[in-house]
């Protein structure tokens, strides 16, 4: 058998809470070796991921936090105050729940939080998955995305920017996926939207595969948006991943002045590679 196809082992004491988490990763397992009996080429393994499956603060050794307001708003002149308390973010019954509050804090009108993962991992070409439930009310602007792992040395846009998922809560339901770049940032950005009906009640599985020629957005397995890569393009070089929840901006736009609070819940992130 292949290292491809290792059987999976699971604890003595699996909380029944995990399970249908566990059974994934087995049923990913047999797909596996099936792969490796018929279609080797297209193996994909998972390299790396986070289940969410441990209470309290997300695992430091692979998550970090953007704390404070960042430059004019983090760029966007957005509103929130990251920061890592437990009232903005927590790991329980097995999804990250981010929350965003609205508070007077540090001199801001509302808090929020950001986790990424520079400096603890990162990856070159791949597939990512995230199953998420997004938050409603006027004003959030929650994201799913990945950023060049360069950004330090060549700022952005030139280090490329991918953004899995992206929603207005102005705009209930519609799916923003886009590619950052050095002509195409900002307003500009490659992009294209897809519509879903229960964003903000029931998860869904947003996805970027990614190689040296293509890279495609989907939801839920269903193909929305497709961007050919080249050397042309910062996007053959590693990337790290972030997850957030801001407020308003120049994307997520007016806050409705009844918001309080909301929560951007996220079940796991998962990366494969071929």
């Amino acid at each position: 058998m292949c290292d491809n196809c290792k059987p999976t082992s699971f604890p003595d004491n699996l909380p029944s809470l995990h399970i249908m988490k566990y059974l994934f990763l087995a049923a990913a397992t047999l797909l596996t070796a099936y792969s490796c009996r018929t279609h080797k080429s297209t193996i994909s393994t998972l390299v790396w991921a986070e289940e969410f499956n441990n209470n309290g603060a997300p695992d430091p050794q692979k998550w970090d936090y953007a704390i404070g307001t960042g430059n004019n708003g983090w760029g966007n002149a957005e509103s929130q105050y990251y920061t890592n308390r437990p009232e903005n973010v927590t790991v329980s019954d097995g999804t990250l729940k981010i929350k965003a509050l609205k508070e007077p804090y540090n001199g801001s009108e509302y808090t929020s939080a950001r986790l990424l993962t520079k400096g603890k991992f990162a990856f070159k070409y791949g597939k990512i998955e995230v199953r998420a439930k997004l938050p409603s009310g006027g004003g959030t602007w929650p994201a799913i995305w990945m950023l060049g792992n360069n950004i330090s040395s060549v700022g952005w846009p030139a280090c490329g920017e991918i953004d899995i998922m992206e929603h207005k809560g102005n705009e209930p339901g519609k799916i923003h996926g886009t590619l950052h770049y050095p002509g195409h940032s900002g307003a500009h950005g490659n992009t294209n939207t897809t519509m879903i009906s229960n964003a903000s009640t029931e998860f869904h599985k947003y996805t970027v595969d990614w190689t040296a020629g293509t890279i495609r957005f989907y939801i839920d397995d269903e193909l929305f948006h497709t961007v050919s890569n080249s050397s042309a393009i910062p996007f053959n070089q590693e990337f790290y991943v972030l997850l957030n929840l801001a407020m308003g901006g120049h994307f997520g736009g007016k806050i409705d002045p009844a918001f309080s609070s909301a929560v951007f819940e996220i079940d796991y992130v998962r990366v494969y590679r071929n």
